[in-house]
């Protein structure tokens, strides 16, 4: 693949590939709940996450069907985050990706029962996946990972947080602080899964990636805010300016647009900058780090 834009369509496509078989078929009992489990996965979106557990991997010469578990995971995790968050106790959306959220397409207590069922696939899929090349240990490291980024100190933790603070003006400490945990701990995890996936990863590369993924959660999570102001419903698939309407604390917010963008450009630097001793080989996650802060949805 010679482009960024080769790899993320094929990557895409991979991890939607697998995810349709792993997932309940529609007609299986429960129907209604399973029917909305795929609808609340199977939704198109950028596959971020999975791509980075593929391109961290690649970076590593781990084999590509030794990642697709771990890929599987991350974006259950985040489907099910997605499906939580939506809810009208939490952020009360009622588009996600262009489309009517789960529970405006289904109801409330599917909603929370989808959210439920994806999570426990997500682990499920990393315990029981036929991958010969990752033994127990790899496995069990894994799952440890990926039950912090979703617990009390990574996504649960972050909403907590992000819920507690509508309405109120928080530091730029205090901002970044909810944001590793609501967005950034499940993007350290897909980088950590990446890495995990190989048998005798270094503890020094390990950290190095985990501080490139830290930074690159903080710039996609600045780019959110500042595509909150400045992006449209259509392109973003999403209510623009809803952070604002919920007087939700943003770095726009708080620094301003101007300063909001000086600053996710530095965090984008930072994550290059601590990708150096990957080499030629960092290409993929270097060039997944221009598009987080290039995009525009």
């Amino acid at each position: 693949m010679n482009t960024l834009q080769d790899f993320l369509i094929h990557r895409q496509q991979r991890v939607e590939q697998v995810l349709s078989k792993l997932l309940p078929g529609s007609e299986i009992t429960p129907t209604r709940l399973h029917s909305a489990m795929r609808y609340a996965t199977l939704n198109g979106g950028k596959r971020l996450r999975a791509c980075l557990v593929y391109a961290t991997g690649a970076a590593l010469g781990v084999a590509l069907e030794e990642l697709d578990a771990p890929a599987c995971a991350v974006e259950l995790l985040h489907a099910y985050s997605l499906v939580h968050d939506d809810l009208p106790a939490m952020d009360n959306d009622d588009l996600r990706r262009g489309k009517p959220t789960c529970h405006k397409a289904y109801d409330e207590a599917t909603a929370l029962l989808v959210g439920d069922a994806l999570q426990t696939l997500a682990f499920e899929s990393l315990a029981t996946a036929e991958t010969p090349g990752t033994n127990a240990t790899q496995r069990l490291s894994m799952i440890q990972t990926l039950a912090r980024a979703a617990g009390s100190h990574g996504m649960a933790g972050g909403q907590a947080i992000d819920l507690a603070s509508v309405g109120l003006t928080l530091s730029l400490t205090q901002l970044a602080d909810m944001h590793v945990r609501k967005t950034g701990a499940l993007i350290q995890a897909a980088v950590a899964l990446g890495a995990l996936a190989h048998a005798h990863i270094a503890p020094v590369l390990l950290k190095d990636l985990d501080r490139y993924a830290r930074h690159l959660g903080l710039a996609f999570q600045i780019t959110d805010d500042i595509l909150d102001v400045e992006g449209d419903t259509h392109t973003l698939g999403k209510p623009q300016g809803s952070d604002e309407l919920r007087q939700k604390p943003t770095y726009p917010a708080i620094i301003g647009l101007d300063q909001a963008k000086r600053l996710a450009r530095k965090e984008h630097a930072a994550a290059l900058a601590s990708l150096r001793s990957l080499g030629d080989n960092a290409r993929l996650l270097n060039e997944i780090a221009d598009y987080v802060i290039q995009r525009t949805y």
